[in-house]
């Protein structure tokens, strides 16, 4: 079985590439907005900032090294944070513009999709009359006919690359069952070391819905898959957010929070801040009688190479 929790790590994705700006004022675009924001998630408890770049002109995910310098650098002299380079990127980039910054910035962290997938986001057309920006309704629709792309060859060379020459850990992000097994797959080539950190993702359509059962399950089979080599966390787009939050920390895991993966704090309520999600998921978990991960437990837990290690 995975390790025994002795804290409750919080990452906070501030960004992503998923929401436009049209969808809530408070979406973080600037470097210095994504800075702020991460810097105040810090503050209220996250130990993992999960990064993404936008153009600031436009609020469209972009995926260029100095973005992320000009906010990285900020991040990492306010906090301990450990910062974890996204190689998601923006829906659409091709492998090499997603793993741009995290290959100049050599984070102790990065995300990795741990398979291809359809990602459908254009549900979200039917929300909005009209849009600030004309990518977003393109990029929205898009999503119809796209799917992720993760081949086995992605993966391989995403682990070779970041993990062997870099020597970053990953946030596996496993939408799906089948991911699980893509990942154990990876581990017997011996191409990356344990303790690893895999996060499951919930309630993307062309992923595995948001229903409790499926956390049960997944978590289930991770444990035969993985024993005691793992720590797991969950996130859980939009509504679900808090409420599968708050399931992975009574069950022994950790969580994701922040606006990358829901835009709101309550049922129609926009959240102000990511640092109003990472408030409210700690008072509930310290509510539970659990205590926050610092970021030097998130380190010695996931086995990190340490901040003085990254190019910021």
């Amino acid at each position: 079985m995975a390790s025994k929790q002795q804290s409750v790590i919080i990452t906070c994705a501030p960004t992503g590439g998923i929401h436009t700006p049209t969808m809530s004022p408070h979406l973080p675009i600037t470097p210095d907005q994504i800075a702020d924001s991460a810097i105040e998630a810090v503050e209220a408890g996250a130990s993992i900032i999960h990064l993404h770049a936008r153009n600031p002109e436009t609020g469209k995910p972009d995926p260029r090294p100095e973005l992320f310098q000009e906010f990285c650098p900020k991040i990492a002299g306010a906090t301990d944070a450990v910062l974890n380079i996204s190689t998601g990127g923006g829906l659409g980039m091709t492998r090499e513009e997603r793993l741009r910054a995290a290959v100049a910035i050599s984070p102790e962290m990065a995300s990795l999709n741990v398979g291809s997938l359809n990602f459908g986001l254009f549900p979200m057309l039917e929300k909005y009359d009209s849009f600030q920006h004309e990518w977003e309704p393109e990029f929205l629709e898009m999503t119809r006919d796209f799917i992720f792309k993760n081949t086995f060859g992605d993966l391989e060379y995403v682990v070779k690359t970041l993990g062997q020459e870099h020597g970053s850990k990953f946030e596996f992000e496993c939408y799906d069952l089948g991911h699980l097994y893509n990942l154990e797959w990876l581990i017997n080539q011996g191409w990356i070391e344990g303790p690893f950190f895999i996060q499951m993702v919930f309630g993307v359509l062309g992923g595995v819905g948001a229903d409790l059962d499926n956390l049960m399950h997944m978590h289930t089979i991770a444990d035969k898959l993985f024993g005691d080599s793992y720590e797991w966390s969950v996130l859980a787009a939009g509504r679900h957010q808090m409420r599968f939050a708050a399931q992975a920390a009574m069950l022994g895991g950790n969580l994701r929070v922040g606006m990358e993966d829901s835009l709101f704090i309550g049922p129609g309520e926009l959240t102000p801040s990511n640092a109003a999600q990472v408030t409210k998921i700690r008072t509930i978990v310290e509510e539970l009688g659990m205590r926050v991960a610092t970021p030097a437990e998130a380190r010695e837990r996931l086995g990190l190479k340490g901040a003085s290690n990254v190019r910021v």
